[in-house]
């Protein structure tokens, strides 16, 4: 029996909800969900029992999450959103409160922080509240507030970062919670994933498989208009763990997950403070430890820091570099040009880090110009791999402000973020170019970079002389290649 039902819901087959651009990805990736995973961590630290349930990852469908959630008999249920599947999030909310209907259920993530109101309102008798922003606390203080005692709108209130239905069916927002300063009160997730998960299931094409997911940091500087997480959840101004802290972890991994090959430090910005990036470095060479890694990065890092990095593990880093369009780059609030990344490119190989390179389209001020453009660039560039998408607004960010003022979003509900067979699609124009258009360059940029000789001869040397190698480009090839050769459906 449990008290709490933490639930990554079914929505598509291998959706990857927990991604900043959640969709079935191209290349089979399937992220963990990591918020959700720490705040079942946060949850059994206060002694709650928790049934934590990926069913995408699980391969599970709502009937059988409706089954768990009746053996189990939860009084709460936590349930994560994002923009393509909050119909599907609310319907699961409404089947487990058919299935037991004294449950009180609440939506997370993204979507839910951002348009909480109409969260509420369209899930009207199936949701009962929203945790906004960084949720865990504000989930541990509503799961004490209903061991104690019934949720009366009034004893609601008192939850900061929590929004619900009050009286009349008015929306109520209590205020937000503060971001949380002191990140090592938090306990460590990989217990978690060992507890609940098996991450068998996961996989980014960054990182060899077997893989987990950490985090270091939460928040970023930078000020990029799309970027979903630190406009919606983790905020703008970084906060880190402590290195010994974070290394701790690590250990625990590299002791309790045997043929474990690569840790992916899910910070939204890992090297946003490169002092600490240093010292971080430092601390993984001095403690002894040996691992692979990779991260998300940002192209302004010195050649200096990207060999320490090397040195202690990194074996590649994700690097938005977007658009060669100044243009668009200044729409997006990048902060970085073209010739600071070609820069940082040249830097990253001689210092033996493999890159994967982020290219969007669409931006205003983008024309079939300036992407074709880009795609140059990006060969140019020659990363290790390349993934080309339109640009991907979502609620709560800039960018979505931005285009909806316009009249640029051409999307007539949330589920058209996503093609029929849950691939990303396109729900953007701007001033010269249409959906379907900059779909067909996102198509081209693909089949330009990957079917290239020098690419496929490069690819297949890697894979011959690594097994690791061999496994990433085996499982990520199987799914992108039928991607890459039939084109987008436009």
């Amino acid at each position: 029996m449990a008290d709490i039902l933490v639930v990554n819901a079914p929505f598509l087959p291998k959706f990857s909800r927990p991604q900043r651009s959640p969709a079935v990805t191209k290349s089979g990736t399937l992220y963990f969900p990591l918020f959700l995973a720490q705040a079942v961590a946060v949850l059994e630290a206060d002694d709650f029992e928790v049934v934590f349930v990926d069913a995408p990852a699980a391969g599970l469908d709502l009937d059988a999450v409706v089954a768990r959630a009746k053996a189990e008999t939860p009084f709460l249920a936590v349930l994560d959103t994002s923009t393509p599947s909050i119909d599907a999030d609310i319907k699961a909310a409404a089947a487990l409160k058919k299935a037991l209907p004294g449950l009180t259920t609440v939506l997370v993530g993204p979507h839910a922080t951002a348009l909480a109101g109409k969260v509420l309102q369209d899930g009207r008798g199936a949701v009962d509240a929203v945790a906004r922003r960084e949720y865990e606390a504000t989930v541990l203080e509503l799961a004490r507030l209903l061991a104690a005692g019934p949720a009366t709108p009034q004893r609601l209130a008192t939850v900061d970062g929590l929004s619900f239905l009050g009286a009349g069916g008015v929306v109520v927002h209590n205020p937000d919670r503060p971001f949380i300063e002191d990140l090592d009160a938090l306990p460590p997730v990989a217990p978690v994933y060992a507890r609940h998960l098996d991450i068998r299931h996961y996989f980014n094409p960054n990182a060899k498989p077997p893989m987990v997911t950490l985090a270091t940091s939460r928040g970023c500087p930078f000020r990029c208009s799309f970027c979903l997480h630190p406009q919606t959840l983790t905020g703008r101004t970084a906060r880190c763990r402590s290195i010994d802290k974070v290394l701790d972890e690590v250990a625990w991994c590299l002791d309790h997950f045997p043929g474990l090959r690569t840790i992916f430090f899910e910070d939204d910005t890992l090297t946003a403070d490169k002092v600490r990036c240093r010292a971080f470095c430092q601390a993984i060479i001095r403690r002894g430890l040996v691992f692979e890694w990779t991260a998300n990065a940002r192209a302004d890092l010195d050649p200096d820091l990207m060999g320490l990095m090397r040195r202690a593990g990194c074996r590649q880093l994700c690097v938005g570099f977007e658009s060669a369009d100044p243009t668009a780059l200044s729409a997006m609030k990048k902060g970085l040009g073209a010739e600071r990344m070609r820069c940082f490119r040249a830097d990253a190989a001689a210092a033996g880090i493999k890159i994967h390179g982020c290219f969007i389209f669409g931006f205003p001020g983008d024309t079939r110009e300036s992407i074709l453009a880009t795609i140059d660039f990006a060969l140019d560039l020659n990363p290790e791999t390349a993934q080309f998408y339109p640009v991907m607004v979502y609620p709560g960010t800039e960018a979505f402000a931005d285009y909806e003022a316009r009249g640029f979003i051409a999307a007539g509900r949330w589920r058209d973020w996503l093609t029929p067979e849950g691939l990303h699609g396109c729900v953007v124009r701007n001033e010269s170019l249409y959906p379907a258009e900059i779909v067909r360059l996102c198509d081209l940029a693909r089949k330009r970079f990957y079917l290239r000789p020098q690419f496929l001869i490069r690819r297949a040397l890697a894979a011959l002389a690594s097994p690791g190698e061999m496994a990433r480009t085996l499982r990520a090839g199987r799914v992108f290649l039928k991607h890459l050769l039939r084109g987008s459906k436009v």
